[in-house]
């Protein structure tokens, strides 16, 4: 099974540079046309950024996990470092998860349907995208979502 540390065990593999954010000032507005050229350029090399920092951040854990060792003397020095690098672990966890989801939002950037909700078909708000750029669906379709999983759970 692949994960992101595999993008690092080969020796002498480096990272990429770091993507360019695209921060030259701009800043999508609702005063442009929706996600044209330029809006979608801006959350694609948001996305990247993204992504380049997941893989930075991977790569020191794993280094870091290659040059210490957990050869505490003491019983509760071992145990809190023990007890550390599992929630370290759990956190990179995540973040593989969320690669996947970048790379979709990538995905439907190239394809053209990137900042469109998937139930409703209507854009996404730019302030949403802006706060969490792989969002697939609206705020209104996101909680209606969340409220028909909340009574299916219950039944």
């Amino acid at each position: 099974m692949a994960t992101v540390l595999d993008r690092f065990d080969e020796p002498g593999k480096e990272l990429l540079p770091a993507a360019n954010d695209g921060d030259d000032g701009y800043r999508p507005s609702n005063d442009e046309p929706f996600m044209n050229p330029r809006q979608a350029e801006y959350f694609r090399n948001k996305l990247l950024a993204w992504k380049d920092a997941i893989y930075r951040e991977a790569a020191d854990t794993l280094n870091q996990l290659q040059s210490d060792s957990l050869r505490e003397a003491d019983l509760t020095d071992r145990a809190s470092s023990e007890t550390d690098w599992s929630i370290e672990l759990r956190t990179r966890d995540r973040q593989r998860k969320l690669i996947s989801k970048i790379d979709a939002a990538l995905r439907r950037i190239e394809e053209g349907e990137y900042g469109y909700c998937e139930v409703t078909g209507e854009p996404i708000s730019l302030a949403r995208l802006e706060a969490r750029p792989i969002a697939t669906m609206t705020v209104e379709a996101q909680e209606r979502h969340e409220r028909n999983e909340k009574v299916s759970r219950e039944e």
